[in-house]
């Protein structure tokens, strides 16, 4: 059993808070990592399960969510098959230098985000190097583009867990912290961009989009606040396992620890900082595109892009595929005035950048890092009192 504090009072082997079988997260054989895999109720280390993410690829739910997508975009190019034909053309036709200034920007966005992530980890008491929090967060992220559910975040805690003596459940609570600080980011650059983008006059779509940014906004406050206040009595007053509560505890740990207030400041500018380079990404396709009339400017790119990376969080499709780029085309059609055409291959040309570019470099990574195999982080980690 725990403590308030999440001290677990059962044997277990120095450094290592997480007891193998013990946390009710585990990662199943059906789960998308080529790395071990604890098998429940087994308390050797050494009782593990390899894992191969070409199996999951394979399974049939794998599959339909790539080829159900693909179906959908097929069927709409052949529906818009005249309208459409010149896209290949027109993203042949781009700046190369402006593209490479986008994928440059795009990359940039990694070692911002792997610094956050090592600062929220810091503060539940895990010290780990900005090189080897980008590298697992970088593979987490080759996951999510290609299994849907965004199953890659499960794997980024999975993968410190096995190359450390991070706490697993802790670990989960960082990586939920930071997609709600995510959320919490992208909805007021975007209300702040569209403000800006559309000052002449809000069109009404927009005016709900917003109206539904607060809500989620509210919504996320409050969650955050019956978490933190009532969770543990939630859980404990429910007919629950012990080991779910323990899970908590730690979990609870991870997500209120890793927001030291001296940090909030660093992780704010972090967070605006990474998704402006999300925004700048798109910005610069546009630019390259250099399509005569299409002039979205900063604040739309930064409207654009957020949406779709909202969309991105639909978990039927790998990394959003065929939610995203009907997101995109259809904000760039119906409220910017852009042609099909053009909007398409925006929307195309930014996905072959921020989804099929990480394929690639995520699949060399994949073959060349010890980190799926648990070959442990480039220097040792360190695990400390959390940051006060």
């Amino acid at each position: 059993m725990t403590d308030r504090d999440g001290q677990d009072h059962r044997p277990v082997e120095p450094g290592r808070d997480d007891p193998v079988g013990s946390d009710p997260m585990e990662i199943s054989a059906d789960q998308p990592q080529a790395v071990a895999v604890e098998v429940p109720g087994d308390s050797s280390e050494d009782a593990v399960e390899r894992v191969s993410l070409g199996g999951r690829l394979r399974q049939t739910k794998t599959i339909v969510s790539i080829l159900v997508p693909l179906a959908i975009i097929a069927f709409f190019v052949a529906l818009n098959r005249e309208a459409l034909s010149k896209v290949p053309g027109l993203i042949a036709g781009a700046n190369p230098v402006l593209v490479l200034v986008a994928f440059l920007v795009f990359y940039l966005g990694f070692p911002l985000r792997g610094l956050r992530w090592s600062m929220l980890l810091r503060g539940t008491g895990f010290r780990i190097g900005v090189r080897d929090s980008t590298e697992i967060l970088f593979l987490s992220w080759l996951v999510n583009c290609l299994v849907p559910a965004k199953l890659g975040d499960v794997y980024r805690a999975y993968l410190l867990r096995i190359n450390s003596d991070a706490s697993l459940s802790r670990t989960y609570g960082t990586v939920f912290i930071e997609r709600i600080l995510d959320i919490f980011t992208i909805a007021l650059l975007g209300i702040a961009a569209g403000y800006w983008s559309f000052r002449n006059g809000l069109p009404e779509s927009i005016q709900v989009l917003f109206g539904v940014a607060l809500v989620i906004v509210a919504l996320l406050a409050v969650a955050l606040f019956t978490l933190r206040n009532f969770g543990r009595r939630i859980l404990t007053a429910l007919p629950l396992p012990g080991r779910i509560v323990e899970f908590y505890d730690r979990f609870e740990q991870g997500v209120f620890g890793a927001l030291q207030r001296k940090q909030l400041p660093a992780l704010g500018l972090l967070g605006v900082a990474i998704w402006m380079t999300e925004a700048m990404r798109l910005f610069f396709v546009v630019k390259a595109l250099g399509f005569p009339g299409v002039e979205l400017g900063i604040s739309g790119a930064v409207f654009v892009a957020l949406i779709g990376s909202l969309l991105t969080a639909v978990p039927l499709s790998p990394a959003g595929l065929g939610i995203v780029e009907a997101g995109i085309v259809g904000v760039l059609t119906v409220v910017y005035g852009v042609p099909l055409a053009e909007a398409t291959a925006i929307a195309l040309l930014d996905r072959v950048i921020s989804v099929f570019s990480v394929i690639v470099f995520g699949s060399i990574l994949y073959a060349v890092s010890g980190k799926p195999r648990g070959e442990g982080l480039s220097r040792p980690a360190e695990v400390a009192a959390p940051a006060g």
